[in-house]
């Protein structure tokens, strides 16, 4: 290793911390700084290794350093750092859960941003293909594929195999990856308005919700948001729905597209501002949104108050239900026991910092046997139904597929949807038998009796 060891300590115990990522710096953008970097911190990866069980980005380093003539990171082409650039899909799992290097450690360690900085100076130079930027419009996608005579044909390509072979290969999306439906009926036009309840603040939580559909809930799983509402509902929690709303911005995010990201912060962030002003908690039910507001437009926009206070407002569901029982709010009248549930934690969960706070709700749940599956299934956005990377996503997946499947479970569920889809996908290929998939809030309201 280049970095050496003397006087400094080896590890790191305290808590990491994050810096803000200077993207509109003219530096940023320097390919050759870039290099560099990104050269340091491989060097230090390629030393400890302990990451490689993590994604296909550290594979893919280590390869490259074991087949060069120096079996060091100095051996390696500049030109292939773009080959770990790709297999990294920006879950921070490495920074928050295994890298004993990461800030305040001196060495400063930031494998996903620096991967992100990468991906970035790419989509200055390059910009992004069709295929890509299809993918990341979703809110341009999601308008189109709704539309009620239009949503029939979407929903039948997407299940046809000539039409997926078609798209594998016109577009580059994988055939054999299983793809969501799309719902002619959308959330956010058909959300049932909440009842005039008194707001009743907690200790630890605002006594009133709003909730940011996303893009994912709204085009495609309506009725995770309905669930959502339901239960709130149950628990006499007065809510709004966000009035505008575009994509949180996290799959431009993961294109390197910064700009993109910063145009659709200035949509969103006003109105969430002003609900946060006014005391609600904003919720939303897919963990990339909600870290997209916590962790990652912070540290892009630092110097602006109304992200920060945003960010301070935002709650994942369940952390919200698990404060709210612990302010003496929340009801616990379940009425229907759930079986046995195969529960896996998102990487975007996990990496907010909040404790396993779905996991602790439905074992609240009389009848309830809950198997909880910690690690990535190797969906993440987009990535995983890419052609190209969608071989590398399933064999990532296939040790949750198969801990999923082992207890047999009535249900398998993930706060994150898609990985939820994939999963149940893989636990098929598997030969393995395991129940419905469903989302845990949908498991929650079912859980209270609720239609």
């Amino acid at each position: 290793m280049t970095a050496p060891l003397a006087g400094k300590k080896e590890g790191n115990l305290a808590a990491p911390t994050r810096h803000p990522i200077a993207w509109r710096e003219p530096e940023y953008y320097d390919e050759a700084a870039f290099l560099k970097e990104a050269e340091r911190i491989f060097d230090i990866c390629h030393g400890c290794r302990r990451c490689v069980s993590l994604c296909g980005a550290f594979p893919t380093l280590f390869d490259l350093v074991d087949a060069s003539s120096t079996l060091e990171v100095d051996g390696v082409a500049k030109a292939d750092y773009a080959k770990v650039v790709d297999q990294c899909y920006l879950c921070d799992l490495c920074y928050m859960t295994k890298c004993p290097y990461v800030p305040p450690h001196p060495w400063n360690v930031d494998f996903p941003h620096t991967m992100l900085r990468g991906k970035a100076i790419r989509f200055r130079q390059r910009g992004a293909s069709f295929r890509d930027r299809l993918l990341s419009g979703t809110d341009r996608l999601g308008k189109l594929a709704t539309i009620p005579v239009v949503v029939q044909a979407v929903n039948w390509a997407n299940g046809n195999g000539a039409a997926r072979a078609l798209m594998d290969r016109t577009l580059g999306v994988a055939a054999d990856a299983a793809l969501p439906p799309y719902d002619a009926k959308r959330f956010r036009a058909n959300a049932e308005p909440s009842l005039a309840w008194p707001a009743r603040d907690g200790e630890r939580t605002p006594g009133k919700v709003a909730l940011f559909s996303t893009c994912y809930v709204e085009y495609n799983e309506p009725g995770i948001g309905r669930d959502l509402l339901k239960v709130l509902a149950h628990n006499e929690v007065p809510y709004a729905i966000v009035g505008k709303e575009a994509c949180c911005g996290m799959p431009k995010l993961e294109l390197g597209d910064l700009e993109a990201v910063e145009r659709l912060k200035q949509q969103n962030i006003p109105p969430l501002a002003k609900l946060a002003r006014e005391g609600y908690a904003i919720l939303t039910a897919v963990p990339s949104c909600t870290l997209m507001f916590k962790q990652e437009l912070p540290l892009l926009f630092p110097d602006e108050p109304d992200v920060k206070l945003v960010a301070e407002a935002m709650f994942d569901p369940f952390e919200y239900l698990v404060l709210r029982d612990r302010d003496g709010l929340l009801k616990k009248d379940f009425t229907q026991p759930l079986g046995k549930v195969s529960y896996h934690i998102p990487c975007h969960s996990r990496v907010q910092n909040v404790g396993q706070k779905t996991r602790e709700v439905l074992e609240w749940v009389p009848g309830t046997e809950v198997n909880t599956v910690e690690r990535c299934a190797g969906h993440d956005g987009t990535w995983g139904v890419k052609s190209e990377f969608y071989a590398m996503s399933m064999k990532i997946g296939k040790p949750v597929f198969r801990q999923m499947a082992s207890t047999a479970p009535d249900v398998v569920a993930s706060d994150c949807p898609i990985a939820g889809r994939r999963i149940e996908q893989g636990i098929g290929e598997l030969g393995e038998r395991a129940g419905r998939k469903e989302h845990p809030i949908t498991l929650v309201r079912r859980a209270y009796g609720l239609d």
